[in-house]
């Protein structure tokens, strides 16, 4: 079992973090996908359902506890191989970042592997609620893996970045990323909330990222400095 580490990046550190002015808010990324494009991938993604109708979503973010009812039953446990989490898809210039400070949200990017739940959505009006699920995800097409379970091995569909796509970032250090996820602040609230929540739910689960622990670390020095001060953010 994970032992519950204590975070150095606090709500008080997070509630640094100034809102935009209205403003500054622009659009997230891939706001604009053309027309009938997630139409396309839902179907590409139907039409390989096995016999059963089942289809599995693996999740390692914010997918994992703000699903709405989308899915049925309970999650399961998993591991993937050949993909972790990171801050590689940007640039958020609305919902978690703005014009003057974009942000960085998370995706799955190569190598390595990643912690995380399986679920399984509603086979209850399927087709719409896969839909719905790829309406509020960026309009890259999701990717087929297979997430190693304590029953087995499952196929499911999983959010990841392609290196070839616009909304790829790439070759950033530790440090700027670092840099950008300390100021982004957009209508949903700052990154450092984000990555806050992130850790704080993958701990209850007894997930322990190490990439992500890294930064929350890096994010809260660059809080701790006095300059950091502003707008209080709910938390």
């Amino acid at each position: 079992m994970t032992t519950r580490r204590q975070m150095r990046l606090t709500p008080e550190l997070v509630a640094r973090v100034p809102f935009p002015p209205r403003h500054h808010l622009g659009a997230a990324p891939g706001s604009h996908a053309p027309e009938g494009q997630r139409e396309a991938n839902a179907a590409a993604i139907l039409a390989k359902l096995p016999p059963d109708r089942s289809l599995w979503v693996f999740t390692y973010g914010s997918l994992m506890w703000k699903h709405g009812r989308m899915f049925e039953g309970e999650p399961v446990p998993g591991i993937i191989r050949g993909w972790h989490r990171a801050f590689c898809l940007g640039w958020d210039r609305g919902v978690r970042g703005n014009k003057q400070s974009p942000g960085l949200m998370l995706s799955l990017d190569r190598g390595g592997q990643c912690q995380g739940l399986a679920f399984r959505i509603s086979r209850q009006h399927l087709a719409d609620n896969l839909l719905s699920l790829l309406q509020r995800e960026p309009p890259l097409p999701p990717r087929w893996v297979k997430v190693k379970t304590a029953s087995g091995v499952l196929d499911a569909i999983a959010f990841t970045n392609d290196r070839k796509s616009d909304l790829y970032v790439g070759g950033l250090t530790h440090e700027q990323i670092a840099d950008a996820l300390a100021k982004a602040c957009g209508r949903n609230g700052s990154m450092a909330e984000y990555l806050h929540n992130t850790i704080r739910h993958l701990q209850s689960l007894n997930i322990h990222d190490r990439h992500l622990w890294r930064m929350q670390d890096l994010v809260a020095a660059r809080l701790e400095a006095p300059a950091s001060t502003g707008t209080r953010l709910r938390f």
